[in-house]
């Protein structure tokens, strides 16, 4: 019986740590071409939300678009972060910040145009949206994206901070 308790306790540390998981470290790159690393995100003991999405997607840009209109707001109340991860390949990755610019989107944005660090948090499909805690743990994600789901994800974003 003390082997069955311990072993049940080792499951649900197991299933805890899962679930509460930190990002894997990857380095991705900067619009200005440079290289930052995955595991340097920080945002000031405040929530993250990692949000992928390319350019040929278009729910993952209503999504950005979406939460483009009320971020200021997000941020005046949770000092939330949003940091946008395109996936787009080699072919896109030209249209990615006249993409941005033109939307005046004020996210972070890098590029993971071999999709390395996509894949080691298990993304597919796109959209696909994390919302991080204060100790960048990922508390809640998402796939696909319909309107109102923005508003969901901020109720998530005070559920943390409050």
């Amino acid at each position: 019986i003390k082997i069955m308790k311990k072993l049940y306790y080792l499951f649900f540390l197991l299933i805890s740590y899962i679930g509460f998981a930190q990002i894997p470290s990857v380095d991705i790159k900067t619009l200005e071409g440079g290289i930052i690393n995955t595991a340097d995100f920080d945002n000031n003991d405040a929530p993250i939300i990692i949000s992928f999405w390319a350019t040929w997607c278009k729910p993952c840009k209503q999504e950005l678009e979406n939460i483009n209109e009320v971020y200021e707001d997000w941020q005046e109340e949770t000092n939330v972060k949003l940091i946008a991860i395109s996936i787009d390949d080699a072919r896109n990755t030209s249209k990615i910040k006249p993409l941005v610019n033109s939307k005046s989107w004020d996210y972070e944005v890098y590029q993971d145009s071999n999709r390395e660090f996509a894949t080691k948090m298990g993304v597919n499909p796109i959209p696909h949206t994390f919302l991080l805690d204060k100790n960048n743990k990922i508390v809640w994600d998402h796939v696909t994206y319909s309107d109102g789901d923005e508003e969901k994800l901020y109720e998530k974003i005070l559920e943390i901070t409050q």
